[in-house]
């Protein structure tokens, strides 16, 4: 059975630090793109960051404070947060697909709850 399983969420204040790991079973998935995604209350699914064989991609809110990195050895990807701030609470959620797929046909996580006080 394949899984992606976040971990790593939690609370924080405005200004933290949090690192998010997801760890895939299941499969290998070296030649995956891999990415980050989060949904606040209320809010639709949105895309956070991503990791490819042609480099790493993040949305706008969250460059220069957010970091994605992979450990292929480990088939784990991560996300480093700094300066995090009240709107970076949401649930985030790992993802894996195959390059050239949808990542609506890839693999997800159940998803790990971020909050972040003020």
């Amino acid at each position: 059975q394949v899984q992606l399983v976040e971990s790593g969420g939690g609370l924080a204040q405005a200004g933290d630090s949090l690192r998010l790991s997801c760890a895939g079973s299941g499969r290998t998935f070296s030649g995956y793109k891999m990415g980050w995604f989060r949904q606040a209350p209320g809010k639709e699914r949105e895309f956070v960051a991503a990791i490819e064989w042609s480099g790493t991609y993040y949305t706008d809110s969250v460059k220069g404070r957010f970091t994605i990195s992979r450990d292929n050895a480990r088939n784990t990807v991560y996300l480093q947060m700094n300066s995090l701030k009240p709107e970076d609470t949401a649930v985030y959620y790992c993802a894996a697909v195959q390059d050239g797929r949808a990542w609506s046909a890839g693999y997800w996580g159940q998803g790990t709850q971020v909050t972040v006080s003020s």
